[in-house]
């Protein structure tokens, strides 16, 4: 004699699973949530608009004029060196090899500039050797001297807004920014960013709300 058989009934979540309609619920809504959150997410406030770099027209490694025109269109990262620097200079310089890496992705669409704040000696042969040491793209990375140093130190003062200032006792004492200059494609400085991690990730992000908005016109 056999007792009473013992019947088990379905658990809520065991008839969810079982439920077609369920199932259709949750992939409309895995697929659509996602969706809904691109289309409303709150994007990041505009970079402010600091000064408007005037036209320039210098002389890259290459020996060739290159200037504000070559530049058009193009969102670039403007850094000061000077190639007998003893201190900063190698350190950011090492940076910017860093950085050249992490912008590949993007194209033509983002450069690099590097200008000499010591024009007398940094002539054109000894930057094409500071920026094959340094490993330098030359589709992406350009270095920049020139004739005329105080065309050159006003355009740093007035235009990128960066302070430069030589010392007639020595040679090798110049003091210029340590900072890298955000300018958009419309020539416009829109941030400055430290030589340390925490800053230059910032610059990445901005790098890219740059590249990836409309040109703000101002």
């Amino acid at each position: 004699m056999t007792g009473p058989e013992f019947i088990r009934k379905a658990s809520l979540i065991e008839n969810l699973v079982r439920s077609k309609l369920f199932w259709v619920f949750f992939i409309t809504f895995g697929f659509s949530f996602p969706i809904y959150k691109s289309l409303y997410r709150t994007l990041p406030a505009e970079l402010p608009i600091i000064s408007h770099v005037p036209d320039y027209e210098l002389i890259s490694e290459n020996g060739q004029s290159f200037g504000s025109k070559d530049l058009k269109g193009r969102t670039y990262l403007a850094n000061f060196v000077f190639s007998r620097c003893p201190s900063v200079c190698p350190k950011m310089l090492t940076e910017l090899e860093k950085i050249q890496k992490r912008i590949r992705g993007t194209g033509r669409k983002v450069a690099i500039v590097t200008f000499t704040v010591d024009p007398d000696f940094d002539n054109q042969t000894v930057l094409f050797e500071l920026a094959r040491k340094r490993n330098a793209n030359p589709h992406v990375w350009t270095f920049l001297t020139g004739k005329d140093k105080t065309y050159m130190f006003n355009l740093f003062k007035d235009g990128f807004k960066v302070g430069v200032e030589s010392n007639p006792k020595s040679l090798f004492d110049i003091a210029h920014s340590e900072k890298i200059v955000l300018v958009d494609s419309e020539n416009r400085v829109r941030g400055y960013y430290a030589f340390e991690q925490n800053s230059i990730n910032q610059l990445m992000i901005d790098v890219g709300l740059l590249i990836n908005r409309p040109s703000t016109k101002e």
